[in-house]
């Protein structure tokens, strides 16, 4: 079971730095999200970066190039070619479960179906296919052409087969795949989400400024970015996501969402991608 032929969906800022990193590692690539204007944007943000690594010298000519040749398309062209796909969009239950549906149907049988997603079960993603022993979860981390750690989630059903098939995809991208069962939030988010959330009771509580929240986690705890502007650069909206999904199925009141972080996205100060967070941008 090769991995070739790679269509990622979903243009936003994980989508485009998988795309980015897998044609640099010389998959064949295509990208596909339903909003043009967003293509567009991926396009241009993919030349800078890729340009930037390459005058750093991190990745060679050829990458470059293979990055520059991404092609872009706002439909399911050419899915049937693809041996593995790769779902990056919002982090919405039913919005995924539509998606897998549309891929199970489009997809060749034998293609592997992959979720970026950084805390729904993959289990009932599978549930919505044909093929369960060909669903799996690919938890890229954020900025995915600079992160080494690729979260490697298996649903109930995913086969070894599928499993080693990822785990050498994620390799030829230069990645650390490391395995993890399909519990909610996984490992990393099941983790790092409620220490965020933390952070964001104590700057709700008055305990420290956003500042020395972020300066005290940095310094005494060796954190190369404070967790308010980490929760910012994963999007709060996420970060808010994670943390309703472990609530739910945990049933744990540790889990509880702080209200400044409900708050904030529905104020639509979700972080960098907004320009404002819990600091501004």
């Amino acid at each position: 079971m090769a991995v070739e032929k790679i269509f990622v969906v979903g243009a936003g800022t994980m989508g485009n730095g998988i795309a980015q990193t897998a044609a640099v590692s010389g998959f064949q690539v295509t990208m596909m999200d339903v909003d043009q204007d967003q293509l567009e944007k991926a396009k241009a943000v993919i030349s800078k970066s890729v340009e930037k690594l390459f005058q750093k010298e991190r990745i060679s000519a050829e990458g470059k190039e293979n990055a520059l040749q991404i092609k872009m398309t706002h439909d399911l062209e050419g899915i049937e070619e693809a041996d593995l796909l790769i779902e990056a969009a919002t982090e919405n239950f039913d919005l995924k479960r539509k998606i897998f549906v549309e891929l199970d149907e489009k997809a060749s049988p034998k293609a592997i179906l992959a979720s970026n997603t950084s805390s729904i079960s993959l289990t009932q993603l599978a549930s919505a296919t044909s093929r369960p022993d060909k669903v799996i979860g690919m938890h890229f981390m954020n900025p995915v052409p600079l992160m080494k750690l690729v979260e490697i989630i298996r649903g109930l059903d995913t086969s070894d087969e599928t499993t080693e098939a990822v785990i050498k995809a994620a390799e030829k991208m230069g990645k650390v795949a490391v395995e993890a069962n399909d519990f909610p939030g996984f490992i990393s988010n099941r983790i790092l989400c409620p220490m965020l959330n933390e952070a964001v009771f104590a700057l709700q509580e008055g305990v420290g400024s956003r500042e020395a929240i972020d300066e005290v986690m940095k310094l005494g705890m060796n954190h190369p970015l404070g967790p308010l502007a980490l929760a910012d650069l994963i999007g709060l909206d996420v970060v808010l996501s994670v943390m309703e999904v472990l609530q739910a199925d945990l049933g744990e009141d540790k889990y509880r969402p702080a209200y400044l972080l409900r708050k904030m996205v529905a104020a639509g100060h979700l972080g960098r991608k907004t320009g404002r967070g819990f600091f501004e941008y």
